[in-house]
Formats: structure tokens, C-alpha cells, sequence
């Protein structure tokens, strides 16, 4: 992905790249915001951006990447902070939700980068699928923790919910747009006790 340099990946320049890519990307799209923008707002020169980054995709790539590394320590942070494996499955709906709710949301990024990079075999969209393939493992796992039957279906119920909610949150009020979503994942759990207590 990035490339190193003499002051090592983190330097203060590639942070200010990445954070000014993270926030108008996010905001505005990918396709619709061009490098010299981003370097214009992170003050910074051309030849000190592909001192860290080979190009506009690598840049794309950095971000997607600090979404995936957000997104994977709040979802882990949401089930540290219960015991129990419903409850936990319950703390991961309540982040999401509390993201939907967020000042500045504007859907999923890996849905909207997903939208302007259609190509499965792209690097970007394969991003996407990897995110997304490891969101599903994680409420899979969660969700066959809950209950005897197979967690397969549950987990895909939940992403499908979420990946509604995602897109609806947007483009609606999130309050109820949260709300539906926390029933749907309710009535994950509710279906997957039932199924436990009739066998």
C-alpha cells in the first residue's frame, strides 16, 4: 500500500494527507474529488504526497483502510463491554446505530466505495469484500453463540439489516431508521432462542 519513508509511515505530512483524504472522500465521494484538492487542503506539496502514497487508488486504499480499522476496534470495544453473547450481539447493533446517528453520516464507505469501484476484481472493491467478508465472520461468530442452529442465515440477516440501515440512514430520519434496524436485530435473537427451545 503506502510506501515508507526516512520518517517512517506516520510522519506528520502522511497524516495530514490521509485525514484530509479521509474526511472529503467520506463527504463528498472519490471519483468527484481530485489529488490536487486534497493536496491543496493538506497544504502539502505533490512530490510530498507520492513520497507516501504511489497514487490516487493507494490513497483510496489508506482510507478504506483506516474505516476498516475504526469500524473493527468499535466493534470490539461494543463487546467487551457486555458478558453475555445476546448481549453482545445487542452492544454491536447499538454501535452501529450510534454511527447512523452520528453529525456527518453519510452511509456506509465501503458501500459508497463500492458503488464507484463496480469491478470485483479492482483493488478497491476487493477492499470492499474483504471488509465486508470479515464483518459477516465477526456476527456469524457472535450469532452461533446464541442458540444451537446453524448462525449462517442469522449472520447474513444481520449484515443484510445493516447494510439497509446504512443505506437508509442517509437518506431518511436515522432515529427511525435506528430504531427499525435495533427491532430487526431483536428479532434476530428472539428467532434464534425460539429455535433453541424447541429443540
Amino acid at each position: 500500500m503506502s510506501r515508507k519513508t526516512n520518517e517512517g509511515s506516520t510522519s506528520e505530512a502522511r497524516a495530514r494527507l490521509l485525514g484530509t483524504a479521509v474526511r472529503i472522500f467520506y463527504a463528498e465521494g472519490i471519483h468527484s474529488v481530485g489529488i490536487d484538492r486534497i493536496i491543496a487542503e493538506a497544504q502539502v506539496t505533490r512530490a510530498t504526497l507520492y513520497r507516501h502514497f504511489t497514487g490516487k487508488e493507494d490513497l483510496v486504499l489508506a482510507y478504506l483502510d483506516q474505516a476498516d480499522q475504526g469500524i473493527k476496534a468499535q466493534l470490539s470495544a461494543a463487546q467487551e463491554s457486555t458478558r453475555t453473547p445476546d448481549d453482545k450481539v445487542r452492544a454491536v447493533g447499538r454501535a452501529i446505530a450510534e454511527g447512523i446517528r452520528s453529525d456527518g453520516f453519510r452511509g456506509c464507505a465501503f458501500l459508497n466505495a463500492a458503488a464507484e469501484y463496480p469491478d470485483p476484481s479492482h483493488p478497491i472493491h476487493q477492499a470492499v469484500l474483504a471488509h465486508r467478508q470479515w464483518f459477516l465472520d465477526t456476527v456469524t461468530g457472535l450469532l452461533a453463540q446464541v442458540g444451537d442452529a446453524p448462525a449462517e442465515a442469522a449472520g447474513r440477516h444481520f449484515a443484510m439489516l445493516r447494510d439497509g440501515a446504512m443505506a437508509a440512514g442517509c437518506l431518511a430520519d436515522p432515529a427511525l431508521i435506528t430504531e427499525t434496524f435495533l427491532e430487526g436485530v431483536e428479532g434476530i435473537l428472539q428467532a434464534r432462542a425460539a429455535a433453541h427451545a424447541a429443540t
